[in-house]
């Protein structure tokens, strides 16, 4: 099953690779970009996707600023702040705002990947913990 994915990056090149990263990953399909947060609500709004991606220092309207009018808008619609930030309160006020996991910029995209999924995973599965071979929760 295929994710949408809204992306908002005020830079092109960031949001041209984040666009790439997603749409070779078999499991998401980018519905929108924005170049800012209230462009981003705006196409929240027009495009119903399944995870929004974030910027959090944008011109217009913040990555925050902009996590609080989706989450009141949409609720279940769950948000990763992207940023080169990612100082212990930063992270206090993107979970306050509503932000599902916030992902430095400088890590390696494979966790930008796995943040992604958890996401959109039913919460059901979220929760739940398999057993590993051993016969003990992981």
């Amino acid at each position: 099953m295929s994710h949408t994915i809204l992306i908002a990056d005020d830079s092109v090149f960031i949001r041209e690779a984040l666009c790439n990263l997603f749409e070779r990953e078999e499991d998401f399909d980018v519905c929108g970009e924005a170049k800012n947060g209230k462009e981003a609500v705006e196409k929240a709004q027009a495009l119903h996707p399944d995870l929004i991606l974030l910027d959090l220092s944008m011109p217009v309207m913040n990555g925050l600023d902009a996590t609080r009018d989706l989450k009141r808008m949409m609720p279940e619609v769950p948000i990763i702040m992207f940023s080169a930030y990612s100082d212990s309160s930063t992270e206090k006020e993107a979970r306050s705002a509503g932000v599902s996991a916030l992902v430095s910029k400088f890590e390696h995209t494979s966790v930008l990947l796995g943040k992604a999924r958890s996401a959109v995973e039913p919460e059901e599965l979220r929760a739940f913990k398999p057993f590993s071979a051993s016969g003990h929760r992981s």
